[in-house]
Order: structure tokens, then C-alpha cells, then sequence
């Protein structure tokens, strides 16, 4: 990549992206407030990955009960509320909210690339930060973080395979 990452993402960029995705998944009245706060103890975090000129990592971390609620807004805009959200639809819902702020992102790099299927879990894969945003939405910590990826010295293998499961764009 002749322009490097750093020039092309950066905090003001990834806000303005995840407050893009925020208003259209979310609701016009849903918005980011750029203040870091810690992320409490139980948190869950969704990535996608993106393979191309440059290749790394955008990740949403949220605690766990602001993913639960993040879901039910993905949900109430789109069907009846159902009494009890479901783990599989937190993940879900977590898990679109980093594909669309990913493929935001992929967006903004030069050159084609690639974005993975989403992940969830409790730990987001390892990588060299190039930048980060904390901020608040409903006053609950939200973390998007973009990272470079960490190539296995033995293997030369990343932390996913973007290509097996990915979409060219």
C-alpha cells in the first residue's frame, strides 16, 4: 500500500463512520459521543477482517449488556420486539453492526480488499493498533478499533483467511 494506513484511517474518520452505520442501523436519534470511558469487565467484542493492500482488523467491543441493548434497536426497527433477546441474535446483531462499520472502512483504503464474515467472541484477535475511538452511546462505553495484523512468524498465516470467506469489492 503506497499511502499508509495511518494517512487514511484515523480516529475522526472511524467516528464518522460508526456514526454513519449508528443512525441508518440504529435510529437517526442514536449517536456517538467521542468520550472514552473504560469498557467494563464483561465485554463482547465482533471483527471483521480485510485482506488487500493493506490487510487488518476492525473490531467493535461493547459490555455485554450494551451489545444485548444494541440488538434489541437492530431489531425493534425491523420486527416486534420478542420478550427475551437471544444470544445468537446479540451475536447476530453485534456482528452486522462490525461488518457495515468494516466495509465502511475497507471503503475509505486504496486499492481492492477483501472483508471476512464477521466474528464474536469475548477476546478480539490480536494486532498492532493503528487507531482507536472510544466513545458513548446511551452513556455505555463502545470501542472501534482498527488494527494491522499479526502474520505467525513460522507460518506466515493471519489471524483469519478473508479470502475463503470474503466478498471482493
Amino acid at each position: 500500500m503506497s499511502t499508509p494506513v495511518h494517512d487514511v484511517v484515523d480516529p475522526e474518520v472511524v467516528l464518522a463512520i460508526t456514526d454513519e452505520v449508528w443512525q441508518a442501523l440504529l435510529g437517526e436519534d442514536e449517536v456517538l459521543a467521542m468520550i472514552g470511558v473504560p469498557l467494563p469487565e464483561r465485554t463482547l467484542s465482533a471483527w471483521v477482517g480485510i485482506t488487500g493492500p493493506w490487510s487488518g482488523t476492525v473490531v467493535l467491543t461493547v459490555g455485554a449488556g450494551t451489545a444485548e441493548e444494541l440488538t434489541r434497536c437492530l431489531l425493534l426497527r425491523h420486527t416486534p420486539l420478542p420478550p427475551v433477546v437471544e444470544a445468537e441474535d446479540v451475536e447476530d446483531g453485534l456482528g452486522e453492526l462490525a461488518n457495515v462499520v468494516g466495509g465502511g472502512i475497507k471503503g475509505t483504503l486504496p486499492g481492492p480488499s477483501v472483508l471476512s464474515l464477521p466474528e464474536v467472541g469475548p477476546v478480539p484477535p490480536a494486532g498492532a493498533p493503528v487507531c482507536r475511538v472510544d466513545a458513548l452511546w446511551r452513556g455505555q462505553p463502545v470501542s472501534i478499533a482498527v488494527i494491522d495484523h499479526v502474520q505467525d512468524p513460522a507460518t506466515g498465516a493471519e489471524p483469519h483467511d478473508a479470502k475463503k470467506s470474503g466478498v471482493s469489492l
